[in-house]
């Protein structure tokens, strides 16, 4: 729908867009009793589609010559198990880590892609299953929720802390936790100054990654989805100027809607690969002694 034709300014249009299918408005900035049903169902929907997709390449796969879906599965798998191979090099390890990382690369990939549908499409088909256009929300990007993606980068801290104490053991972790990095010293007073100092560091290390881990996903997949909503109101507001004017915004419409969706291609990817790698980096860094 666009916002000419509903009625609706450009400010509430995007508003519209931009508003979630919540159980009850936040009470606070953080607000955990919040849940976000639409990212919720699209991120559950989309994760059983990859489990399932994995499933039927390995159920048919042969070791005569491949199809193409096989193929492309056996290049993904490869791609990931070499990335996995130069970053985490307990063997052991890998039998988990590997996996790990090409479902969160094929799962946030399809996230991501739900920014190339019709801005329109799914809320428009959702708000006249509810009669009410103009109070029925969707949003069908996940990882532009940073809840969601948070979440993610939540589970991974999970995981490398599990790897750190597998690994390393609770005590050789917890003295890594206050000798690294600025090591000790065998001066009592000194060895707890240093002791405090590291752990500090320590800390501020696991939630500085966590943090700009999951907000730089849901930063490029945000911005990506505020500008296919600009380029969606150029398209609407093509019939309110005269002759012109509407048809060099229905022509640019066009056009920027298709070069935007071209360029987001290679952010949708890429993100993806940025996030899993950088998973990998975390997870060898917990098998890493300082």
């Amino acid at each position: 729908m666009a916002a000419e034709q509903t009625g609706q300014t450009a400010g509430e249009y995007i508003l519209h867009h931009l508003t979630f299918w919540q159980n009850k408005k936040p009470g606070n900035v953080v607000d955990f009793s919040v849940f976000n049903f639409d990212s919720l169902f699209w991120s559950i929907a989309l994760g059983v589609l990859v489990c399932w997709l994995m499933w039927a390449a390995a159920r048919k796969a042969t070791s005569g010559k491949p199809g193409r879906f096989q193929a492309a599965v056996e290049i993904l798998v490869e791609m990931v198990d070499t990335q996995a191979k130069g970053i985490v090099h307990n063997a052991n390890s890998r039998k988990f880590i590997s996996p790990l990382a090409l479902v969160l690369f094929v799962w946030i990939l399809l996230l991501n892609a739900m920014d190339l549908l019709p801005v329109d499409l799914i809320p428009a088909l959702w708000g006249a299953a509810h009669h009410d256009p103009h109070h029925a929300y969707m949003r069908v990007v996940p990882t532009a929720d940073l809840s969601i993606t948070m979440g993610l980068s939540v589970s991974v801290l999970l995981i490398c802390l599990f790897y750190n104490v597998k690994i390393k053991g609770i005590g050789g972790w917890a003295h890594e936790l206050v000798t690294a990095p600025f090591g000790t010293s065998k001066n009592p007073i000194l060895a707890v100054i240093m002791g405090v100092l590291n752990f500090a560091m320590q800390m501020i290390e696991f939630v500085a990654k966590t943090v700009s881990h999951g907000m730089r996903l849901f930063g490029n997949m945000y911005a990506g989805e505020l500008i296919f909503l600009l380029i969606a109101l150029m398209g609407g507001a093509w019939g309110s100027l005269g002759i012109g004017g509407s048809i060099g915004l229905a022509v640019g419409h066009v056009v920027a809607g298709f070069a935007w969706a071209a360029f987001h291609l290679i952010i949708i990817t890429l993100q993806a690969f940025v996030f899993m790698m950088l998973a990998l980096v975390y997870l060898g860094q917990a098998h890493d002694a300082h």
